[in-house]
């Protein structure tokens, strides 16, 4: 199985390659600057390009059986759009080459799941700090849903890197009002991975906590 991964060069991208490799998958992972992944495999493929630029992707997408996207940025204090047009443009040239399985992260905190990444989110990190960001993911995710792709949308909990656990929750209705849920970014890549081959997450919006 060949997979494309978008955003290689972060910390969740990475694990992502990583988990994907020891699979026994064939990985291309689409970087701004291949210069910053120093990941080396028989099975890596490593393609220069930005999701800003479609002309950039070249023959990228062509044979892949899925893409996984933990695309991100860290330009918070900022209106953007690098993450809802990046998506779109993924999305057309995933149509373009017949691509349907499309796995992406977004955030607790987005859309139907407001509040539940607890008190110190909700009241000051998300307006304050992340508001633009946590906009263009809203943005990013009514993209996604109204593609005609395969997809789901993962939202993760309070990102950490710690070692991955054997046990993890998934599903609907997880977070806190209260409480910040956390989740490795290693159990994220773990949880992404294994919906390549499932369907119950199919056109849903699961959480991932501890």
């Amino acid at each position: 199985m060949n997979l494309l991964i978008i955003g290689g060069t972060g910390r969740t991208g990475q694990e992502l390659i990583k988990q994907g490799l020891e699979k026994g998958y064939g990985i291309t992972a689409l970087v701004r600057d291949p210069n910053k992944l120093t990941l080396s495999h028989p099975n890596l493929r490593i393609k220069k390009g930005n999701v800003l630029i479609p002309e950039s992707f070249g023959n990228t997408f062509k044979g892949q059986d899925a893409v996984l996207s933990a695309l991100g940025h860290k330009k918070f204090f900022i209106k953007t759009n690098i993450l809802s047009k990046g998506t779109e443009n993924i999305i057309n040239e995933m149509n373009k080459h017949k691509v349907k399985r499309f796995i992406c992260i977004t955030s607790l905190g987005i859309n139907d799941s407001r509040f539940k990444l607890g008190l110190y989110y909700t009241l000051f990190v998300i307006p304050v700090i992340i508001y633009f960001y946590f906009l263009d993911k809203s943005k990013q995710e009514k993209i996604i849903r109204e593609s005609k792709l395969d997809w789901t949308i993962v939202r993760p909990g309070q990102l950490t890197s710690r070692k991955k656990r054997s046990k993890y929750k998934h599903g609907p209705d997880l977070g806190h009002y209260i409480f910040t849920k956390m989740i490795s970014r290693s159990n994220v890549a773990h949880f992404m991975l294994n919906q390549i081959k499932e369907k119950t997450y199919l056109y849903k919006t699961p959480g991932v906590t501890y």
